[in-house]
């Protein structure tokens, strides 16, 4: 694999590296962050109250914890390239999520929503480059012309 594509996989990993480590330092900040913009429909609620019974603790901390060992391993894959697509795919799938419910500037006044609308447009350019790992995979084969030269 070409060294630019390798270096630019691992600099795109440190993104979800670092945002599923601070999730995991922080988890009852994520927690409580997770708790103000989800709410738990009223048809799973008594599945989220035996999972918590079950794990000993609330569902929004468990939350945490999944989304943030999610978002290391899923950088960690990425960046030393096993699963690359599968992982790419998983991510796209969950920052589409994210944005939805937690980037959504169509809900705050306008002056208000800039900072909320850069970070929905920073998403949706995420989207973007895990669409180009999705379809790039793990690599070009070392018979390919058009990465020979690199």
């Amino acid at each position: 694999m070409p060294a630019f594509i390798t270096f630019g996989r691992i600099l795109f990993a440190v993104l979800f590296l670092y945002s599923g480590a601070s999730k995991l330092f922080g988890i009852q900040a994520t927690a409580d962050v997770i708790a103000a913009k989800l709410t738990i429909p009223a048809i799973a609620a008594p599945y989220t109250q035996q999972i918590e019974t079950v794990v000993g603790m609330p569902f929004m901390q468990l939350l945490a914890i999944v989304v943030g060992g999610f978002e290391i391993l899923a950088g960690l894959m990425i960046a030393v390239n096993v699963l690359a697509r599968f992982f790419a795919l998983l991510l796209i799938i969950y920052v589409c999520v994210v944005t939805f419910y937690f980037h959504d500037f169509w809900n705050q006044p306008a002056p208000d929503n800039l900072r909320t609308l850069i970070d929905a447009l920073k998403n949706l350019s995420l989207v973007g480059a895990l669409f180009i790992i999705a379809g790039y995979g793990r690599g070009p084969r070392r018979d390919d012309p058009a990465y020979g030269d690199v």
